[in-house]
């Protein structure tokens, strides 16, 4: 590793140039961070400035703590998983007329209340899909030519109208849903524009909110941040865990709640069956009385690639295990009583929550500071480079939930 001069140096073009400001030279080697100047002789005064504004962008003290417990919590045994108990699940064939009715009925009425808000995740580009724009741009096939966005804007227009009726409103227009959507630095300005050319697919343009997901530097396997060029950080999105914090300091939760909103669906772009505010789903959560649900589907078979529900030992809180942390014994272990994977609610991200439990979240999440470590090639100065992005899923917040409910529902599709 070259140390940074700290003398005044001959630049390239003849010229006389400054060192690293050295105030912020060592609050980088207090981290061990120091590298992120190693090439400071060989950048321009423009260059310098633009890496010198990226580093103070960010907040050392808490990126150094996410490196730290990140790495530090990875290799640690499991803790000890149980199945999700039968109690905790409502499943389609127990399901009653009657209860669907009463469900149906609740959710209409807290949507035309104004208590229901909706939160898509739509951070993440197509490009598995061969394309650059945001993945809810993306027209999937369908006779309509119609996009991932259009489709879920007419899903919150149709639901509108059917809690307008429902309740007896003069007008379609006096009931509105609030949809939040979360974009990425890499997806916010050609999803606000995909919007402003389409209308807002007959949406007011005033019930629709945009805000941005965080972003955190890509670091190396020894916990380095990797410089992208020799004058920027490489920073990747934080994950859709991100949006806690993004709607914290967004302070988007205090919006919700002087709109009066109560509960906040929440669910990805990518899947093109998803009932957005599905009233069944609202009236359920509502009825059950929890801080959290989940919609869920039946595994299909044991090797399927999906993350499960499990229950975090006996009597605690439930929380998401993904497939590839899933002990193959268990991933294939059968309840010899129903004949079905002990494990085998699968994650879909479809999740409601009360907007006191994401308050609670927003702080939680942030305190903890426990990332994900997902192994990557890293565009980086010695070219693409094996590193590590760190980020934070949707469902590390279940663990938080003093109780939560899950709701079996039997088709999805998602885009990927």
């Amino acid at each position: 590793m070259r140390e940074p001069s700290t003398a005044i140096i001959e630049t390239n073009g003849g010229g006389v140039s400054s060192p690293p400001p050295q105030a912020l030279l060592e609050r980088l080697k207090d981290y061990g961070q120091e590298d992120v100047f190693s090439l400071w002789d060989e950048l321009s005064n423009e260059e310098r400035d633009f890496l010198v504004k990226d580093i103070e962008s960010l907040d050392l003290s808490r990126i150094d703590r996410i490196i730290r417990c990140s790495l530090r919590s990875q290799g640690l045994p499991a803790a000890a998983i149980e199945p999700v108990p039968e109690s905790n699940v409502s499943k389609v064939e127990e399901r009653s007329q009657e209860e669907r009715e009463r469900w149906w009925k609740m959710g209409l009425k807290a949507i035309s209340d104004g208590k229901v808000a909706v939160l898509l995740l739509s951070g993440g580009q197509g490009t598995r899909l061969g394309s650059s724009d945001p993945k809810g741009c993306f027209n999937i096939g369908l006779p309509s030519g119609k996009s991932l966005f259009q489709l879920q804007a007419e899903r919150i227009l149709c639901v509108q109208r059917l809690a307008a009726h429902a309740t007896n409103e003069s007008s379609a227009s006096s009931v509105q849903i609030h949809w939040y959507i979360m974009t990425s630095p890499f997806t916010d300005e050609a999803t606000r524009k995909f919007f402003e050319s389409h209308k807002y697919f007959g949406l007011d343009a005033e019930q629709v909110t945009f805000f941005r997901q965080g972003t955190i530097p890509c670091v190396s396997k020894d916990g380095r941040i990797i410089l992208e060029t020799p004058y920027r950080v490489a920073k990747a999105p934080d994950g859709n865990g991100g949006v806690y914090s993004a709607l914290k300091s967004t302070k988007l939760l205090e919006d919700m709640a002087s709109k009066g909103i109560k509960y906040v669906d929440c669910y990805g772009v990518d899947n093109a069956l998803v009932r957005v505010a599905d009233p069944s789903f609202i009236g359920y959560f509502i009825d059950k009385g929890v801080t959290a649900a989940a919609k869920v589907v039946r595994k299909a078979y044991p090797q399927e690639k999906v993350g499960v529900f499990v229950q975090r030992g006996k009597g605690g809180p439930l929380t998401v295990v993904e497939y590839s942390e899933l002990d193959p014994s268990l991933a294939s272990a059968v309840n010899q009583t129903t004949g079905r994977l002990r494990f085998c609610w699968s994650n879909v991200c479809l999740h409601m929550f009360t907007l006191d439990f994401l308050n609670q979240v927003a702080n939680g999440l942030e305190k903890d500071s426990i990332y994900h470590l997902a192994e990557k090639k890293i565009p980086s100065i010695h070219g693409y480079t094996m590193g590590l992005k760190l980020e934070q899923f949707i469902f590390d917040a279940f663990p938080y939930a003093p109780t939560t409910a899950l709701f079996e529902v039997t088709t999805i599709l998602i885009i990927t």
